[in-house]
């Protein structure tokens, strides 16, 4: 079957092959009404599709938006490149997404494969980039969004969520149910990453114990991020004749480690344990108990994130400086810290 090019849906149409790129790109020069009907039934006649990979040679760009998730199997990222993928697609964008598993070298292999296809734009969700991911990202002219982190040594748009402060509203919700004191689940034992959030999280839980004239002195205690690792540190902590009877964690995988050992070990959550997390993936809603928790509006920080990954510029209230945007926190009450929770109701 002979393809159908660009020249017959003009012929067709009985119009220019420039009007007719002008219809398909939405510009750059109008078209009237009537005329832009008849291209698009030449076009839906025909079958014509058009050329992606030579529109993106001739203009330097293509429909596509790079992203770069830590690991998209945790449903903290998977939520969050769904809503990424959604506002893209609102823009007529789709969205190629790439897995670091936590590796700088992982992380630059996506860098340069998405910036060499001419993305329009990337967005990177990193726990921390690199020096060769900083030198990758200022070596291409494709625009950069970071989030979930924005270190202060690149100097891309950031879109994050105020990780400090929402752990501090949870350590204080806790401990206004009145617990002795707090313990706080962290991340790995490792040198923290200045601005990454789960450093973050364990500030704003030591600036509430402050504030409330509180220790933190032997309180905080280490595990990686997923709610296996979660279980097996809180096995062993829950399982003390000083265990706490409050805790805060630094992501809802690990209290959902946390609720697992708890009842294992006949912990009754919340009456002999309240436990708090933070990220507000959809499964907190599902555990037993409902998982109290701190979130985001993650839609809205991925349709600024697309809109700046594709050209657009600081508008809207939250920014700080000119290049990052920070988005509030906010408390969700449900059963694990203690407070009423009724069946079947589902609080977001």
């Amino acid at each position: 079957m002979k393809k159908v090019t660009r020249d017959d849906v003009a012929r067709l149409a009985g119009t220019s092959t420039a009007v007719v790129s002008y219809v398909i790109n939405d510009g750059p020069r109008p078209v009237a009404t009537g005329t832009r009907e008849r291209v698009l039934s030449a076009i839906d006649r025909l079958g014509y599709r058009p050329n992606r990979v030579a529109q993106a040679m001739a203009s330097r760009r293509t429909d596509l938006l790079g992203l770069i998730v830590p690991d998209a199997r945790q449903p903290f990222f998977g939520e969050l490149a769904h809503a990424v993928e959604q506002a893209a697609a609102d823009r007529g964008k789709m969205v190629l997404v790439g897995n670091s598993d936590y590796r700088d070298a992982r992380e630059v292999h996506y860098l340069r494969a998405f910036l060499g296809m001419r993305a329009a734009g990337l967005i990177l969700v990193s726990l921390g980039p690199s020096e060769s991911a900083a030198a990758e990202l200022a070596a291409w002219d494709s625009r950069v969004v970071l989030m979930h982190e924005h270190p202060e040594t690149i100097h891309e748009f950031a879109v994050v969520t105020d990780d400090l402060g929402g752990a501090r509203l949870a350590t204080k919700h806790l401990l206004e149910h009145g617990h002795a004191y707090v313990a706080c689940l962290g991340g790995a034992e490792y040198t923290p990453v200045i601005g990454d959030p789960v450093t973050d999280h364990v500030a704003g839980w030591r600036q509430a114990m402050a504030e409330a004239g509180l220790s933190t002195e032997g309180r905080l205690f280490h595990a990686l991020y997923s709610r296996y690792d979660a279980y097996q540190v809180a096995l062993r902590l829950l399982s003390r004749p000083d265990r706490p009877t409050a805790l805060f964690c630094s992501t809802d995988d690990q209290a959902i480690g946390v609720l697992r050992a708890a009842r294992e070990l006949r912990i009754d959550v919340p009456r002999d344990l309240a436990v708090a997390g933070f990220d507000n993936i959809k499964e907190a809603a599902l555990t037993d108990p409902p998982l109290t928790t701190v979130a985001s509006d993650r839609e809205a920080m991925a349709r600024t994130a697309v809109e700046l990954a594709i050209g657009g510029g600081p508008q809207e209230a939250g920014w700080r400086g000119d290049r990052l945007r920070c988005f509030p926190s906010r408390l969700v009450l449900r059963g694990s810290c203690g407070c009423p929770h009724t069946p079947g109701v589902w609080s977001d």
